[in-house]
This record gives structure tokens, sequence and C-alpha cells, in this order.
């Protein structure tokens, strides 16, 4: 954790009342669901000590016969009563509607699924959310000592055999991380699908760079209750910077030492992307895998042949089942080739080994990217905000002459200035053209399906390095501002998001460079956006032997 000045956390009314979602008081009871194969039953709003304070509430859906098995338990703060069918409130995710039952609590395991298959399934409101507990904290120490609490709570139930295991998408994984941190006795495995690791650089500051719109809608999506809430929005406006309050809420995968089946997606870029993978990277199990799809992850989740292989996984680690799953590759990922199109690829470790990591060198006079570096100094700008008549954007590319897969993080080393001014936000984007020249579009965020190959941000205040270690990608401090000043141009290293996609020979990458954020669209929908820019006049980004731009990648032969 960073030196620094202890930090206090904020607390705030709740932001809406539970019962404006659907939230009913505490009334402990039991619903009989015979049209679930075998029958189910649900154990609605049970009472859970925490040692927060007070209880957390939770639902717990088991087979009726009471015989012990496994549990698998989901910690949400988005209201375990709130059941949706998400091929209908989302029809752009890629769920068939009617595809799960009405028992499927938002991003938690659809019980109809699994109550039969020989597994108990709790669904946990937060403490300090909905009727739980008594005060909310969000990603944070307090609330992973809860979660530890609620594993063994269930653990000693008459209903459960003794072996735990957590699974569950976004919010429902960075919990995942953190309790499995503290090590409960009894937590077997874990299914983290698709959740962020560090707050403040996947979330909240992208390259340092103040997300608007998706954190503070989280704000309120957290926030109904009835007792007190963490106040983010005060803590994000005193905590601009990288500190031990921001620490407190990342997770350290290598303390993690239960088998873990590690979902991410390509999609999924300035969300759960990074995280995603840098858990696995970072995780201290011996017993791991990593699947990586280019898709949309509630659809993913909740896909048939999905669930199996969620399913054989907890067979293994929970029941004891000797059914081959340490067979499967260690590394499974998905190379994309055009929308939903993909290649499968196995490899043994993550990042994938056998890769050359490759420079190509932008060239402003042309456009270009090339292995060889240009000769001769060249500049090319661009309005920063996009708001005056000329160039929003420069653009650079590269023609494959064979066959390759981009694979991994990427680094954009760019030399920029901006006349007159101290600091600058820069958004980068990688893109692939087919061999007409025409942008192939990709899953994107969930519900989208012309999104990027991948993306980048930085704050030119924020280009300050930290220790990287083992990183495959560039890592900033976010410790405090370092302006322009005299010097110019200077250099950024532009932390690019992990992707895999296929280029045939004869198809391009396109690397945009540009002062807002590259993908846009029409409010409310739910995207990353970045609307508190320090952006003004001209960005120069500079080329040639004193100021060698270039775009770093990790190329590999296709499979």
């Amino acid at each position: 954790m960073p030196d620094g000045p202890p930090f206090h956390l904020r607390f705030r009314a709740p932001r809406a009342h539970p019962r404006e979602r659907g939230g009913e008081p505490p009334r402990p009871r039991t619903v009989e669901v015979p049209e679930v194969a075998g029958g189910m039953r649900v154990h609605v709003d049970l009472a859970i000590p925490v040692r927060s304070g007070g209880v957390a509430r939770a639902d717990l859906y088991a087979r009726p016969d009471g015989v012990p098995c496994p549990v698998i338990v989901s910690w949400s703060p988005y209201g375990k009563h709130v059941r949706e069918d998400l091929g209908v409130v989302r029809p752009t995710s890629g769920i068939p509607p009617g595809s799960t039952s009405a028992w499927t609590t938002f991003e938690a395991p659809d019980p109809a699924r699994w109550v039969p298959a020989g597994y108990a399934l709790l669904v946990v409101d937060a403490p300090g959310t909905w009727y739980s507990g008594r005060r909310a904290t969000y990603c944070s120490p307090e609330e992973a000592w809860d979660f530890h609490d609620v594993i063994e709570w269930a653990a000693a139930q008459p209903w459960c055999d003794g072996a735990v295991g957590l699974s569950g998408v976004s919010y429902l994984t960075v919990s995942q991380w953190r309790v499995a941190e503290l090590a409960p006795p009894h937590l077997r495995a874990i299914n983290p699908w698709e959740g962020w690791t560090d707050t403040y650089r996947e979330v909240a500051r992208h390259g340092g760079i103040p997300e608007t719109w998706f954190w503070p809608y989280i704000w309120d999506r957290w926030g109904f209750g009835a007792g007190e809430m963490e106040d983010l929005e005060a803590e994000d406006r005193e905590h601009p910077w990288w500190d031990a309050f921001w620490a407190s809420k990342a997770a350290t995968p290598e303390r993690v030492a239960v088998p873990a089946l590690v979902v991410a997606g390509w999609a999924d870029q300035g969300l759960h992307a990074r995280g995603t993978l840098e858990g696995f990277r970072r995780l201290g199990s011996e017993d791991k895998w990593l699947v990586v799809h280019g898709l949309k992850k509630w659809a993913e989740y909740y896909r048939p042949e999905n669930v199996e292989l969620q399913l054989r996984f907890f067979d293994r680690f929970l029941k004891g089942v000797d059914n081959g799953f340490e067979d499967r590759p260690r590394v499974q990922l998905q190379v994309r080739e055009a929308g939903p199109a993909h290649r499968t690829r196995s490899a043994a470790s993550w990042p994938v080994e056998g890769g050359r990591r490759t420079a190509l060198h932008l060239d402003a006079a042309r456009g270009l990217m090339s292995t060889a570096a240009p000769a001769a100094a060249a500049t090319v700008d661009y309005d920063a905000l996009g708001s005056y008549p000329g160039p929003s954007r420069v653009e650079f590319r590269h023609r494959f002459e064979e066959d390759a897969d981009v694979i991994g993080s990427a680094t954009a080393v760019l030399y920029m200035d901006s006349p007159g001014h101290e600091d600058l936000d820069v958004f980068v984007a990688l893109a692939k053209e087919d061999r007409r020249g025409r942008t192939v579009g990709f899953p994107f965020y969930g519900i989208l399906d012309d999104g990027p190959v991948a993306l980048g941000w930085l704050r030119a205040s924020h280009r300050r390095l930290a220790e990287a270690g083992d990183a495959p990608f560039p890592v900033h401090a976010h410790d405090g501002p370092e302006p322009l000043g005299t010097v110019r141009p200077v250099r950024l290293d532009v932390e690019i998001w992990p992707s895999a996609t296929h280029f045939a020979a004869g198809e391009t990458l396109v690397l945009v460079v540009q002062g807002t954020d590259v993908k846009k669209y029409p409010k409310p929908l739910l995207v990353a956006r970045h609307e508190d820019s320090v952006n003004a006049g001209r960005h120069v980004l500079h080329t040639g032997p004193a100021a060698p731009s270039r775009l770093e990648l990790d190329l590999h032969d296709p499979a």
C-alpha cells in the first residue's frame, strides 16, 4: 500500500430507498418451486451475522430434500430480489429471451440450472445495501471480511457439506478477488467472470483521466439502502491520485491459493478486460485456468456450454469428481476475426508465450506504421477537442504482408505537445480494416457490436512511470502532477488494453490518436466516457529520429 497520510471513508444517506426498485422489508419465508427439475426450495431473507455489525440478508436456493451439498455464493450490491430476463431488458446483450429462469438474480448463477445439478446457491445482499447490514462500503477490506464471515457461516449450515465456491459477473467477481485473498477455511474454488482488480486504473481513472459516466452511474446503482452508505462521489473528489485509499480498493491476487476458473472478455475495454487478465496473471493459485472470449459477457456467462464448463470445474474442486478438468489447456482464448467470428487458440500461460515484441514506427509525414523507423522528422496535429474545422484525430496504418495474430497488451509511445498548455489528454484505439479498407467492428461493452480492437488513455501530467515488475505494460505511478514543462515534446507511454485479433495478409491495423473518446454513443447508453478534459487548442504528435513515436505489440504466428 502506498505511503501517505491515513484516509477516512466518507458516508452519506442512501441515494435511493430499496422500495424504489422493488425491495421489500425483510420477511423470512420459504417458497416451494416445483417446476424446477427435482424441485427447489427458496429460503428468503436469511439473516447472517457479520463482523461489521448487524446481519447480511441472503436468499438460499436449495434441494427440497435437505441433503447436504456444496454451496455457490454470489455477493452482490444490485439486490438479490432483482430478477430480470436480461434477454428482454437488454435485447442487444446476446442472451436469448427466456433462456434464464425467473429466479435468476442479476449477474448471478441461474438457480434452476444449479440446484438440479446438486448445488445450493446463496445470493447475498452486500452489507449496507438494501436491507442488509448497517452501512455499506465497496471494494473494501471491511466488505471482504464480512464476505469471509458469510462463507464460513454457510459452510456450517446443515444444507452445506462444508465446501463453498464463488461465482458471478462484474462486481460479483470483484468481491471474489477480495475475499479469496483472506483464505476463508471452507472456500474451495472461485469462478471470477469478468471483474476489475484495480478500481482506480480500470474504472475511475483511465490513464489518470476521470471516467465521468459509468463510474458515477455505479454510485447510484449501488446506492439503494436503509442505512449509511460509503460516499464514493466525495471520496473520488478527495483522492484524484493513487494513494492508500485507492490501494485499499485494489485486489492482491497473489494471496489467492484456491483453484480458479477465470473468464475474461476482450469486449470490455474500459471496464473488466485488463483487471480480469491481471487477476489471472498474478493469481497465487497453482490450479488456475483462463478462458478469454471476444463476445458479450452476460451472454457468455449464461450460454449452456459455458454453464457446463462451470459445473465441470466445481464438480472437480467442490465435489471431488474425477472428470479430467485438469487436462484442459491452462489458457484458451478466442482470436477475433470480424464481429463475433473468431478462432480458438490454446496456450500454457498468460501472457501467451512465443510472441515477437515488435515496434511499428510512426511516420507523421505518410500516416503509416512500419518496422523501419523513418529517417526524417515530421509532425502532425489535430484539434484537441474536435470542436473546430480541421482534423480531430490522426491515424497510422500498417498493412500486413503475412497472416499474423496480435495478442496481448500494447504500448503507444507518443512524443507529443500541446502548444501553450501544460497538460493534455490523449485517447488511442487500435482498429482493423479489411482488404477493401472497411472498418471491422467487434462486440463491445456487453451490448454493442461496433467496437474497436483495443483502447488506451493517458493524461500527460500522469505520465511518470512506476516500477512495473513483470507487468506486460507500462505502469503509471499516478502519484502527483508532472506538467509538460519547457522541454517538448514529451514522451507518453500509453497503455493499450489487451486484445487478440487475427490479421490476414492484406488487412490493416490502424492506430487512432485523438483528444476525446474514440467511440462515442448517445446517452444514457452505459459505456465509458471522459468529459472532464484538460484539453485545449491543438495536439502535435512528433515522429522521426529525435522523437521515435511507435506502437509496441506482440505478433504471433497464427495457431
